[in-house]
């Protein structure tokens, strides 16, 4: 009862002042193949160290006493953007409780900075052109534990997330955010509940121009940047999972997910102001435990050209995984861009265990 208490009141915080819509959306792509590949449906059937990104609760899920270390690493539209991930897990003393801390950077480098590529008499000196990178970070600390009940499993948890966003010497900001999260699992049923920026998310921008800089601007008709806060708004997730047990050999998991957004109208199945609504649905056919089949759809949207009326987009996605103990490979084939022009990027992540020394 205290956990959602606290919930609502991080809720209630949240609404007041104004939040600027898709507010550090960096985050909103997604992490591990396994999830990319089942259109991101994967908040009540998260099942390693992933789970800190998705659904810290579901770390007090994962079965063992071992370190379990992720990574991943994808390259998008054509390999501009890089989008990593490295995380770690690892249990308390008590079993049913454990901690995992995750590192995400989403960067475009090597981008050429023209502003001084005029000299004083307007003559081009190429020289002057010098590359910089615009870069997000965020730091997730996590921490996830059950609850016994009567009938299943409670299990709670949430993340304490930093956020440093940087636009090579120009401007720079930090932040700060809490997110909430629940699952509860009872027979071949899970039920995942996770809120993103529970407290809302805060970013302070800075930005540092030179005088040059500023008269380049000026000349050009852009607006000069000045020092402000940038503020995230909740966004609530639900899913549904269920095991289904097809033979002794195969096996099929699916999830559903609604996702309900708190900044205003967005081109969403549900477009509406403040809220809007989108659905997620995945599917994994499982072989032995060994080897992973995978598909899912997310993203939808109302598209429209000048010959025919609306109509409604989706993105596909599909992948792969393979358990080779101690190690968990994963790939997905997933569209990053808009669906009309076919942005598809190779996912690829890992998840290793490590086991720890026992005593004897």
């Amino acid at each position: 009862m205290k956990f959602f208490k606290l919930l609502l009141l991080f809720l209630l915080i949240g609404e007041a002042g104004i939040a600027q819509k898709y507010s550090n959306e960096f985050l909103a792509i997604g992490i591990g193949a396994r999830a990319r590949a089942m259109g991101n449906a994967t908040i009540a059937s998260a099942q390693t160290v992933t789970a800190g990104y998705w659904n810290p609760a579901a770390l007090g899920n994962i079965e063992g006493e071992d370190l379990q270390i992720g990574a991943m690493h994808t390259e998008q539209f054509a390999g501009v953007a890089k989008y990593d991930y490295l995380g770690a897990m690892l249990p308390l003393k008590s079993a049913n409780r454990k901690i995992g801390v995750s590192l995400i950077r989403f960067g475009i480098d090597d981008i050429p900075n023209t502003l001084s590529l005029f000299e004083a008499d307007g003559t081009i000196n190429y020289d002057n052109v010098v590359p910089f990178s615009a870069a997000d970070y965020a730091l997730f600390f996590s921490y996830g534990q059950r609850i016994t009940t009567n009938k299943g499993n409670l299990f709670v948890g949430g993340n304490a997330k930093v956020i440093y966003r940087q636009i090579g010497s120009f401007a720079s900001s930090w932040g700060f955010g809490l997110d909430a999260s629940a699952l509860y699992t009872i027979n071949s049923w899970s039920f995942g509940l996770v809120v993103r920026d529970a407290s809302t998310t805060f970013n302070a921008w800075k930005f540092s121009l030179t005088e040059q800089e500023r008269d380049v601007l000026s000349v050009t008709g852009n607006d000069l940047p000045i020092n402000s806060v940038e503020r995230t708004n909740p966004q609530i997730t639900l899913g549904i999972a269920r095991q289904f047990p097809l033979n002794q050999k195969w096996s099929l998991l699916t999830e559903l997910n609604a996702i309900a957004t708190t900044d205003g109208k967005r081109n969403t199945l549900i477009s509406a102001d403040p809220i809007s609504m989108d659905i997620a649905f995945g599917a994994e056919f499982g072989f032995k435990d060994l080897l992973f089949l995978r598909a899912g759809i997310n993203n939808f949207q109302k598209d429209n050209n000048l010959f025919t009326e609306d109509f409604l987009t989706v993105q596909p996605n599909i992948g792969i995984g393979l358990q080779i103990a101690p190690f968990r490979v994963d790939y997905a084939f997933t569209d990053v861009g808009e669906q009309r022009n076919q942005t598809y990027s190779h996912v690829i992540s890992l998840v290793m265990d490590i086991r720890r020394k026992r005593k004897l």
